[in-house]
Formats: structure tokens, sequence, C-alpha cells
């Protein structure tokens, strides 16, 4: 009895994912535009909310649509094409691909490097390091949190420029610095709280997470970049022209 059930029910799933995997591909829903609500599709579907929430959640997964906090449903722009072994700061990377972007500065800190920071800067005694909180909008949407990690004694003075501009474009012009070579880790995790609230994702909620280091054209590194992504917002294309 309860296998038929499960059976039922698998079906029904499948047939709803199907219908809103159609509206959206054929553009009866826009993208970026709302969804009906939880509720509403229940009653369109004459199923439960917890059927409804388990097949948005499975198009959330596949990239189709996403969810705002206390907002509801939406359908997903296009990705972005990121390439993370390309010489390209955000915001040209957004501009070559015909997408507006815009760099919002969350915060800045000055802390002694402990723990993570401490381990991913190869720091061995006490120092200084500057840490740079930034939250970055594709086509006004919030897609992107980045935390940079800068030793401090290779920037002095870092934290009086306007860090809404590329990072990479200061470290060439203030300091003459170019990153000769990074190491990247990809993965997904969830959100930190710090992270979903300015993501406005549910605390906890998955993220794709690229960590970066960068060392300078004399091979010492210089600082590293803890990138959170909506999921649904990016893909990863590695490769060289």
């Amino acid at each position: 009895m309860n296998s038929a059930i499960d059976y039922r029910s698998s079906t029904q799933l499948g047939s709803i994912k199907h219908y809103l995997k159609h509206w959206i591909q054929s553009g009866t829903v826009s993208k970026g535009e709302k969804l009906p609500s939880e509720r509403e599709l229940s009653l369109l579907f004459s199923t439960t909310r917890i059927t409804i929430k388990d097949a948005l959640i499975s198009l959330e997964t596949e990239g189709l649509i996403y969810r705002e906090e206390r907002r509801g449903w939406y359908v997903s722009p296009e990705r972005l094409c990121y390439n993370p072994l390309a010489r390209t700061h955000f915001h040209q990377m957004v501009k070559e691909q015909n997408r507006s972007a815009e760099t919002r500065l969350v915060s800045t800190r000055t802390e002694v490097a402990i723990g993570e920071y401490a381990q991913t800067l190869d720091i061995d005694k006490i120092t200084q390091i500057h840490i740079i909180e930034r939250l970055r909008y594709i086509d006004g949407r919030a897609v992107l949190f980045v935390e940079n990690v800068l030793k401090s004694s290779l920037f002095e003075g870092i934290l009086s420029e306007n860090l809404t501009l590329s990072l990479t474009d200061i470290y060439h012009k203030k300091y003459g610095y170019h990153t000769q070579r990074s190491q990247f880790d990809v993965l997904t995790t969830s959100a930190p709280t710090h992270v979903a609230k300015a993501l406005n994702i549910a605390s906890g909620q998955s993220v794709l997470k690229i960590f970066r280091v960068n060392y300078k054209q004399d091979g010492q590194l210089m600082d590293a970049e803890f990138e959170y992504w909506r999921p649904d917002a990016v893909m990863i294309r590695v490769g060289s022209k």
C-alpha cells in the first residue's frame, strides 16, 4: 500500500515538474518573472504544498528557478559563463556577456590572521590582514558574495581606495602587482549566515563556493578570495582560447 502511494506521489511530482519546466522553457513565464505562490500552485495542480515544494526545489537544483527569502520563486536568468583561468575582472567579464554589473562594499576590517585565514595565506606568525567583503550584482540581482583576504603589509592604504572597483586594477596601478598564477578550489556548500543574508537566501541553502589563492609576479602569495555564488547564476567553463 505504501509503495503504491509513493508511486502515485512520484508520478504526480514528475508531472508537475514537466508542466513547470514547459512554462519556463517555452517562455510562458519569462526569465526573472515571479512564479505563482506555492499555495496557488497547489490549488492549480490539486496537490499538497509539500509536493509543490519538492517540485520547486528539484527545479532549483537544475538551475531553472531560484528563490528569494520571504518573496517567493523566480525564473532564473541566463547563467554567467565564468572561466577562473581568465585574467578578466568581474565587471569586464559581465560586460563582455552583454549583462550589467554592480559591486557594493559591505564591510572592511583589519585583524590578526588566525584559523582558516592564516592557513590560507600561509601565515605562521602574528600578522595583520585586511578583509574586504563585497556584494556583486548581475542585472540588478545579488548573485555573488566575495571576501578578499589580503596581507596588510603588502597593501598599505588600500582600505582608503574605492573598493567597489576592480581590486586587480588597484593592485596593478597602486602597487605594481599583477597575478602570476592562481590556485582554485570549487565546491558546493551551505551558505554561512552572513552570506545568506546578503544574497537574500535561507541560511544553510546551497551555494557554489570558489576559493582562489593568488601569487604575484615574484611568486609571493599576496591574497585569497572566497566567492559564494548563487548556483543558478553561474556556469564554470575552464579552458583557453
